[in-house]
């Protein structure tokens, strides 16, 4: 019992005092939240086996001012392009479409991350606050291109 209390005593303080977790929403809660305060949406779609998603969630969205740029000014969704939940966003329901015995692609997913009418991952996919597209980036992006990117998309 003692090495348990004491481990969790030594992890709190190996926890810098400065984390910063990064905000995600889902796309069933944009409307409420675009009705309390517009902002523009930066859309994650990503999947599992991506090594590029992967790399871009444990570098550039794990940088602290990606972080507190992403939670202040934006909504961000975290998107799995296979998901296989229905999502009503936009008054729309989006389905999971099969396309093999274990495999698939979110409806959704074509639908905002579809670029030269093809779907790469990652692709950023960034919304107006009436959830219009305005920015379609596919590949990955590291910390000092994905600040270039929403700094732009501040102005």
């Amino acid at each position: 019992m003692k090495k348990k209390l004491y481990l969790l005593v030594l992890l709190c303080f190996a926890i810098p005092s400065g984390f910063a977790q990064l905000h995600s929403v889902s796309f069933e809660q944009i409307d409420s939240l675009q009705n309390n305060k517009k902002r523009k949406t930066i859309v994650f779609i990503q999947t599992d086996w991506c090594q590029f998603c992967h790399a871009m969630k444990n570098t550039t969205f794990k940088n602290k001012e990606i972080i507190t740029q992403l939670n202040s000014n934006f909504y961000f969704i975290d998107f799995n392009a296979e998901e296989k939940r229905t999502v009503i966003f936009n008054k729309t329901s989006f389905q999971f479409r099969p396309t093999g015995n274990n495999s698939g692609i979110h409806e959704l997913a074509l639908a905002l991350g579809t670029v030269n009418k093809q779907l790469n991952f990652p692709v950023l996919c960034v919304l107006n606050s009436e959830n219009e597209i305005i920015f379609q980036h596919y590949g990955y992006l590291n910390p000092k291109e994905f600040k270039l990117i929403l700094a732009k998309l501040k102005e």
